[in-house]
């Protein structure tokens, strides 16, 4: 079995695992949805605590699929949902937040983010954001797809502080939070979350890294995956549906990759010289 994933510590001290599991696109398919739970029940197995999921995805189907999977489990996972920004105003907030409980057939959900940006004034979605804290509805709140101008409008603003960790596009093919974006969280103690930490599979068949895999009898996944964890203060949260892919995904942890894996990657995958507008997918 592989180890538990480490942790990082969100700006409140609650120790997080660095390695989660991503719902996109479960949820969409009845017929897939017995493999969609046992995927997930096996990464609690393994020590993979935190889900990730979303209104957004399958249209509440995802998180269905995540209340099948805890379901007599809740108080092992760190669950993670997403507003959507159509829903961002006071009012909205607060009944998508409803919904959300309903589908995950849970009383909290331990944090909660704006998937992206709106028209919305942020004060107002963190002032509901907020309110549903104090309700003990949400234990935390966060955002995601936030660029370094965004997160220092929400730093400026009165509960600005409280935002918990930025959920973006992280890869190995898409360092442009490296420049700015990243140091910006660190610096205040900060996790960065990385969706689609391999590219949705892309570098599952790179050859460069199949070269760095060999070397430590893995997948090029699993080093691109591996690549992630290694990154301080940056919860990877890759998705996966069948057992085999769940079990390398937690394997991933046990990688150590050497100074001269991380210099061939940045060979391969050369980091940042200048600001890049944040990449979405």
């Amino acid at each position: 079995m592989a180890a538990s994933p480490a942790t990082t510590t969100l700006p409140s001290g609650e120790a997080v695992p660095v390695l989660g599991q991503g719902t996109w696109m479960m949820g969409e398919d009845i017929r897939r949805a017995a493999d969609e739970v046992a995927a997930l029940r096996l990464g609690l197995d393994l020590g993979v605590s935190l889900i990730d999921t979303a209104e957004m995805y399958g249209d509440g189907g995802a998180e269905q699929v995540v209340a099948e999977a805890i379901t007599g489990r809740r108080d092992e996972v760190f669950l993670v949902s997403k507003v959507l920004p159509t829903n961002a105003t006071r009012s909205g907030v607060l009944r998508a937040c409803e919904a959300s409980l309903r589908r995950l057939r849970t009383d909290r959900i331990d944090l909660y983010l704006l998937h992206w940006r709106s028209s919305v004034p942020l004060a107002e979605t963190i002032a509901a954001f907020e309110e549903l804290r104090q309700a003990g509805k949400i234990r935390h709140w966060g955002v995601s797809n936030f660029d370094t101008d965004d997160m220092d409008e929400l730093a400026a603003l009165p509960a600005g502080a409280a935002c918990q960790a930025n959920q973006v596009l992280y890869n190995l093919t898409r360092r442009g939070i490296e420049f700015d974006l990243l140091p910006w969280c660190r610096a205040r103690g900060m996790p960065v979350m990385a969706y689609s930490p391999v590219e949705q599979g892309a570098l599952s068949s790179h050859k460069g890294l199949a070269a760095i895999a060999a070397r430590h009898d893995a997948t090029p996944a699993q080093i691109a995956l591996a690549w992630v964890l290694a990154q301080r203060g940056v919860i990877a949260i890759p998705k996966a549906t069948s057992l085999e892919h769940v079990r390398q995904n937690a394997a991933a942890c046990d990688i150590r990759l050497a100074p001269e894996d991380l210099a061939e990657l940045d060979r391969l995958f050369p980091p940042p010289a200048r600001k890049r507008p944040l990449e979405t997918t």
